[in-house]
């Protein structure tokens, strides 16, 4: 049965070379276009799409710039082996023993890169909505905010915010502006608040001004939003972590076993 649609709603109001663009990077990352192949001829893309030569080359700059594709004007344009990563969320919750570096530098090593994280701010403040409602906050109750951007290979990778119940992070590092040694899953398992259960909510957004500077984006690709929310002994939640990271870098992987 063919359901029927509207002929406006349908149309793809995207620019020409945007769409092209798109088309392309969706072989590249699918594989249908493998890393060191290279990119059909502009005769063969302008056949394909139907579009002119001033509009293919606007579209293969769109995947230079996001270094997804290497050449000159002339020659033949590459692809590049794509640095999409796969992240396993399941990897990173379970407390690192004390004194250990955080979980997220471990496990990131292990795939030969060098990670890093520098800490932006430390402070109290009135949570975004969906953070309050996670925490369970009521009124006007506020929450220690740790906010930090995470890099690797000194690239901006993820803009983390953490939010943590003040009755629960005063009077503790958790309020201090400084790395904490091992990270707060292990700093909060020490005051008697072990994880015990991680909840993730996953949705890809159009980048605000403040992630697409942060992470200094190519272009105007949709960023990968998790809230994470963390829950210790009787479904007290400890956590609420909003993370924001670059669509055309990461790819999450999940692992599932029948009930």
């Amino acid at each position: 049965m063919t359901v029927p649609t509207d002929d406006n709603a349908s149309l793809d109001r995207r620019s020409l070379h945007e769409r092209i663009a798109a088309d392309l990077r969706d072989d590249i990352m699918s594989g249908n276009l493998a890393p060191g192949t290279s990119l059909p001829s502009t005769v063969q893309l302008k056949d394909r799409f139907g579009a002119s030569n001033a509009t293919i080359q606007k579209a293969v700059q769109i995947l230079k710039d996001e270094e997804l594709v290497v050449g000159r004007a002339g020659a033949s344009i590459t692809v590049r082996e794509h640095r999409q990563r796969t992240v396993r969320p399941a990897a990173f919750m379970t407390p690192e023993s004390p004194g250990k570096p955080y979980r997220w530098l471990t496990e990131t090593a292990k795939l030969g890169r060098h990670a890093h994280s520098a800490l932006l701010e430390v402070r109290e403040v009135s949570p975004p909505a969906d953070v309050s409602t996670a925490l369970g906050l009521v009124g006007d109750e506020t929450a220690v905010l740790r906010h930090q951007i995470l890099f690797l290979d000194d690239e901006p990778v993820e803009l983390v915010k953490s939010y943590y119940p003040t009755a629960i992070a005063r009077g503790t590092a958790i309020t201090e502006k400084r790395k904490i040694r091992g990270g707060t899953p292990a700093l909060l398992a020490e005051l008697g608040h072990p994880p015990r259960l991680s909840v993730d909510r996953v949705s890809a957004r159009v980048p605000t001004q403040e992630q697409y500077q942060a992470l200094a984006l190519p272009s105007n690709l949709p960023v990968l939003r998790t809230l994470r929310v963390v829950f210790s002994d009787d479904d007290l939640p400890i956590e609420a972590t909003v993370m924001v990271k670059a669509g055309h870098l990461y790819e999450l992987q999940y692992e599932f076993t029948p009930d």
